[in-house]
């Protein structure tokens, strides 16, 4: 099942699993819309000929949703009941750290296995350097911002670019230093207005006529990207601000490639581990290599900022 916000990639680990399972001549099967549908026994069998031609689709063929239900003992214990009468032995579950969640505590009330594939572009999730989706994701926002740099050069013009990242600055970092942005604002950072006004400053003074400055939604610097702008229209009437929030469109569109395949390793991972007895687990992508890491752990722990990018990102800003 997969549950939570959509991410791209997500159809590609559905394929993985129905595959690996048909593989090891295990039937499997699908659940529509998460939670939700878990309590409502929307489920529908799945063969290797069933997710044909979905690997390269965005969004989810299962559906996603946010079950209200699922959160309470009654719902819980309906949803098991489901999963009994269809004589569903394991659970994978592809989402964020809501669906982890939700599989910790339905395994603890009912000793019922789970497996965690981590799907959300983000990458908030502690025990990967990359979950499904943030691939694509980051290569979605440089083709934008890429695009907005051409009107912004073109009308000497501040161009604020909030893109997704409610707790973490991933997207941010990763993709302002690949879009050559002049500053990246992130939540783990607090920059402060006086030192974005003297970055700005000093990329006027060193000739440049126009900026890209890119804004993690969950940055603390203002409290929100329109009062950056307020700010430095304020402070700087050189400069012609606009604001551009990409959104949902960041969450959309075909996997990258390396999506798809970090996709079918953490389907094939996930199901092999619970045919060797494994439970309570999330498939993560450590030095290159599919491990494991506790889902406890994977939903409790911090996915860490890289030092090292917001290092290159200062000295790429000269």
């Amino acid at each position: 099942m997969t549950s939570g916000g959509d991410s791209p990639g997500m159809n590609a680990a559905i394929r993985s699993v129905v595959r690996t399972c048909a593989y090891h001549n295990i039937e499997c099967v699908g659940i529509y819309r998460g939670y939700e549908g878990m309590i409502e026994g929307d489920f529908k069998s799945m063969d290797a000929r069933s997710v044909k031609g979905i690997i390269n689709k965005g969004g989810t063929v299962l559906k996603s949703a946010r079950s209200k239900e699922f959160r309470t003992p009654e719902g819980r214990k309906i949803a098991h009941e489901k999963l009994v009468d269809a004589n569903i032995d394991a659970l994978v579950l592809i989402g964020g750290d809501g669906t982890f969640n939700g599989g910790l505590i339905f395994n603890k009330e009912y000793n019922f296995p789970v497996m965690g594939i981590p799907g959300t572009i983000d990458n908030d999730i502690f025990g990967t350097s990359h979950t499904l989706g943030f691939d694509t994701a980051l290569n979605t926002v440089v083709d934008c911002i890429d695009k907005i740099r051409d009107t912004a050069s073109s009308h000497n013009r501040l161009f604020f670019v909030e893109v997704m990242g409610r707790d973490v600055g991933h997207i941010a970092l990763n993709a302002g230093v690949g879009a050559g942005a002049e500053e990246i604002l992130i939540p783990e950072e607090d920059l402060g207005l006086d030192r974005l006004l003297e970055s700005l400053q000093r990329s006027k003074q060193s000739g440049k006529s126009s900026s890209i400055v890119v804004v993690a939604e969950g940055d603390k610097i203002g409290k929100n990207v329109f009062e950056l702008k307020d700010y430095v229209e304020e402070n700087m009437d050189e400069y012609d601000v606009r604001v551009s929030v990409l959104g949902h469109m960041q969450r959309g569109g075909s996997p990258s490639c390396f999506d798809r395949v970090l996709a079918s390793r953490m389907g094939v991972k996930a199901v092999e581990s619970l045919l060797d007895g494994k439970t309570n687990y999330m498939v993560g992508l450590i030095n290159d290599v599919m491990a494991l890491t506790p889902l406890e752990q994977a939903v409790k722990g911090k996915s860490k900022i890289n030092k090292e990018l917001l290092r290159v990102s200062d000295i790429m800003s000269t």
